[in-house]
């Protein structure tokens, strides 16, 4: 009988997979441990053995394409057999199903249509908000250009309106009295909203609004459909031209406005608009030169037009990248975070490593002796040692480090165990090994999990402090900065010393500021002084 393969879960965190490689083909024979795959999770590529032996009968899931954990991925069964019955029940690709519908369905309760106002004899119009860019969902009146009562033309400016990508000219389309202004200095609203009425002095405008308001429908003629198609002002996209003989210059009216204040030339102004159209800022940025002697022309000088050409690739989403925005998305978002900062003197640390190179079967770094005094750190404050749990504290007994290592695709956590038990030679010759995996996509699932307590170390790159999300299930990751030469007060004179500046980001729900602050007292009294360490 044949039996789905179904992609499994591979890491605590893998909640979907790549195939990389196909290794077999429809047809091809399989033997219990062949290996099927390649599967890219979100921390490492791995094998994917057959636990069947048969024929690969079809396959669901194309190289380079990704299926849910338990989704269906293969079928192998005896040559020939038929499995049309066993992939609609399953789903193609690890697809369930869709379920039956149900037998009885509850329509929704029939709305009660609004009722009609007639507002066919109102000679005035609703300005609204218009949409002025694609990701537009309200504007806000940065300020209005006319007041109630004021006589408005098609093409004067209304208002400059704030989107989310830049301020904004708002004309009219209409001729009248600005009779209603519904928006004040400042205020936003919604892409669609009233904005103001323009109409006929005495009209009555709050019929209208009460009508906008309830959402009825008007029931005004036909003929009165035809006056406009849409009274929305439209955004500086839309075109006002002054006459200059046979020449129309395309100018918005608050850059004619300001023209004029300033006694500047349109036709000496080139406009950055859309159509070339003359804006604000074409005013604001203008310059002419020194008067010109008379009789001859003065020359306007403006910026020269840069042309280029805009471009750029867009990359698949890789399955580590998926989960480290999810994973640190949820720990920055979801803990409370707060920061602590302290600086260690990094004299005696120098001349430690430099001894201890001198007889370690291993080089050893700065990052192995953080991590070694870290390490007797927290078995002195074993609260930073901690895992919040929702309703519980987990303190643990043991000390897990996890070693943040930087990797093309993004960002792998290997973990140290019993890190408080290993010399430095010892933490130095793992810590090269697993950094070595990662950065070949070789850990194990178990060499990155059980972290109780993290570090980032970014000081080789020239970075002096940082802060750092959490890594869950940790309460608590320690940032490690540059060592960087700097003065300080050395039995009451001023010396250059090496300094290195160590930021502890905590879970203020498993822990508080008090004992965030003592483990780093700690700390720095161990790599003060890191013959401390080595007992």
């Amino acid at each position: 009988m044949a039996e789905v393969i179904r992609m499994p879960k591979m890491s605590d965190t893998m909640t979907d997979g790549v195939i990389a490689t196909w290794h077999k083909k429809v047809g091809d024979k399989v033997k219990s441990g062949d290996v099927l795959a390649e599967v890219e999770t979100d921390k490492a590529t791995m094998e994917l053995e057959s636990y069947e032996d048969g024929t690969l009968l079809f396959i669901g899931v194309k190289e380079k394409e990704s299926a849910p954990v338990d989704g269906v991925i293969a079928i192998i069964g005896k040559d020939g057999e038929n499995i049309d019955g066993l992939l609609s029940s399953v789903g193609k690709g690890g697809a369930a199903p869709a379920s039956a519908p149900s037998e009885t369905k509850t329509e929704p309760a029939p709305q009660k249509a609004a009722a009609k106002v007639d507002t066919s004899n109102i000679n005035a119009e609703i300005i609204r908000m218009p949409k002025m860019s694609d990701t537009m969902t309200e504007g806000t009146i940065v300020a209005w250009h006319k007041k109630v009562g004021d006589k408005v033309k098609s093409g004067d400016l209304l208002a400059e309106v704030a989107t989310d990508k830049a301020t904004m000219e708002l004309e009219s389309y209409n001729d009248g009295i600005l009779l209603y202004v519904g928006v004040k200095d400042g205020e936003a609203v919604a892409v669609d909203g009233v904005l103001a009425i323009i109409g006929e002095q005495g009209a009555d405008y709050q019929t209208l609004l009460s009508a906008s308001a309830s959402g009825a429908s008007s029931a005004a003629p036909a003929a009165k459909e035809e006056k406009k198609e849409s009274a929305a002002p439209q955004a500086t996209a839309q075109t006002s031209s002054v006459s200059s003989g046979d020449h129309r210059l395309k100018a918005s009216p608050l850059a004619r406005k300001i023209a004029k204040d300033k006694g500047i030339d349109l036709k000496q102004v080139h406009g950055s608009g859309e159509f070339g159209r003359i804006v604000k800022k074409d005013i604001e940025s203008f310059k002419t030169t020194a008067a010109a002697p008379q009789g001859t022309e003065a020359k306007s000088v403006s910026a020269p037009a840069y042309v280029g050409q805009e471009s750029f690739d867009e990359v698949p989403v890789s399955q580590m990248r998926k989960t480290i925005a999810k994973r640190l998305g949820e720990s920055k978002f979801g803990a409370p975070h707060f920061y602590l900062t302290m600086e260690v003197n990094m004299d005696k640390a120098i001349e430690a490593r430099a001894s201890i190179n001198e007889v370690a079967p291993v080089k050893i770094s700065f990052n192995d002796m953080v991590i070694k005094a870290t390490a007797a750190a927290l078995r002195k404050h074993p609260k930073v040692n901690s895992s919040w749990l929702g309703d519980k504290i987990r303190y643990n007994h043991h000390i897990h480090i996890g070693v943040a290592v930087a990797v093309e695709e993004g960002l792998l956590v290997p973990v140290l165990r019993f890190a408080d038990n290993k010399s430095l030679s010892q933490i130095g010759t793992e810590v090269k090994e697993l950094g070595g995996k990662a950065k070949n996509k070789k850990l194990s699932p178990a060499e990155m999990s059980g972290n109780t307590f993290t570090i980032s170390n970014l000081g080789m790159f020239g970075i002096e402090e940082f802060t750092a999300i959490i890594n869950p299930p940790d309460a608590a990751i320690l940032a490690v900065g540059g060592i960087k030469q700097l003065p300080v007060v050395k039995n009451g004179e001023i010396k250059i010393g090496n300094v290195m500046k160590l930021t502890l980001s905590c879970d203020h729900r498993a822990l508080d500021g008090a004992v965030g602050s003592a483990f780093l007292q700690t700390l720095k009294e161990f790599l003060e002084d890191p013959v401390r360490i080595l007992v």
